[in-house]
């Protein structure tokens, strides 16, 4: 398998013995110990199952433990609507994107997704699981609980939302030494201070990993238990941070607005770098019906009395910008 993509636009390419793959299939045994999950759970993974390793060991896990597992691949996002309601599925596993993306395409068809039987949907691949705005939106168009989940195709499944703990992610201790030091790698950060979190994994012998930078930024701490908890999961990338006339900014922190604003139902970040300054701006789609006066002035007011610095804000008609099923590509520069 390969990753999705990195910061140099190469994917990294994997390969795992069968001894490594049910280690990473055991992690999801952990993951799914901490989670509520009921004899007679039907699975959907809306994922395209192509190179990318994603929910590939969560999928054959769960048909593991006994549970009902149902693949989304290579059908189209409403076809994947209609096969979830047909089959009363109950857990749904994606992109925190395509959750949103299906649930536009929902309001859309005139589908009631908070009246079907999904109860869970387990969100991984980019922060907006454990963005409270993104959350709160998902929840409210499924009617159902979002389970953040962090993962790398490097060392396999890391970390899991607690059932019980909201907006944190609880870190696999007995699968994974975890360190967060600072981005400049000369030590470790204070506990509670944003760092970079470093993992060796313990058991994938195909591709061990030693002191592993993942690029991930994390604001970690001890639990009640001596638990590795990560407060709002992954805050950002290393390499994800525009730097804006003297602002250090994560495009988490303009998703964790935006998402406020149910009027919007995509943005876009455009990083302008041809410049001797940097310039940042940030596009709106609204939503359907939406009328688009006043819209940008609302979201941009509010990225000022958050964030501390004014950004433009535009607003573009619906339709324009682009849905994903993976990882979305939010941010666009210009260099």
């Amino acid at each position: 398998h390969q990753t999705s993509g990195t910061s140099s636009g190469r994917p990294l390419r994997w390969l795992d013995t069968p001894g490594s793959w049910d280690w990473l299939l055991g992690c999801w045994d952990a993951i799914f110990a901490r989670l509520d999950l009921r004899p007679g759970d039907v699975f959907y993974f809306a994922f395209s199952f192509g190179p990318f390793l994603g929910f590939w060991t969560a999928f054959e896990a769960a048909a593991r433990a006994g549970h009902l597992v149902l693949p989304g691949g290579g059908l189209t996002s409403t076809a994947r609507l209609q096969f979830l309601l047909e089959h009363k599925v109950t857990i749904v596993c994606c992109t925190p994107t395509y959750a949103l993306h299906l649930a536009e395409l929902a309001a859309q068809e005139g589908i009631d997704l908070a009246g079907s039987p999904v109860r869970m949907l387990i969100v991984a691949g980019e922060p907006g699981g454990s963005i409270p705005a993104t959350r709160e939106r998902i929840e409210t168009v499924w009617g159902a609980r979002v389970i953040d989940h962090y993962g790398m195709t490097e060392v396999g499944p890391v970390a899991v939302e607690p059932a019980d703990r909201q907006g944190t992610l609880l870190v696999l201790e007995d699968r994974y030494v975890a360190e967060v030091l600072e981005p400049d790698g000369a030590g470790p950060v204070p506990e509670a201070a944003v760092g970079e979190l470093v993992l060796t994994n313990l058991g994938r012998d195909g591709s061990p990993l030693i002191r592993y930078r993942t690029g991930d930024m994390v604001r970690a701490r001890r639990g009640r238990a001596g638990e590795l908890l990560l407060d709002g999961g992954v805050l950002g990338r290393t390499d994800d941070m525009i730097h804006v006339r003297g602002n250090n900014l994560y495009p988490g922190a303009i998703e964790a607005v935006v998402r406020r604003f149910p009027e919007v139902a995509e943005f876009r970040l455009l990083v302008d770098r041809t410049g001797p300054l940097t310039d940042l701006t940030v596009e709106v789609e609204p939503a359907d019906g939406v009328r688009t006066a006043g819209l940008a002035e609302a979201v941009a007011r509010a990225i000022r009395d958050d964030l501390l610095f004014r950004v433009p804000v535009s607003a573009v008609p619906c339709g324009t910008l682009p849905r994903y099923e993976m990882k979305a590509r939010r941010v666009v520069v210009k260099q």
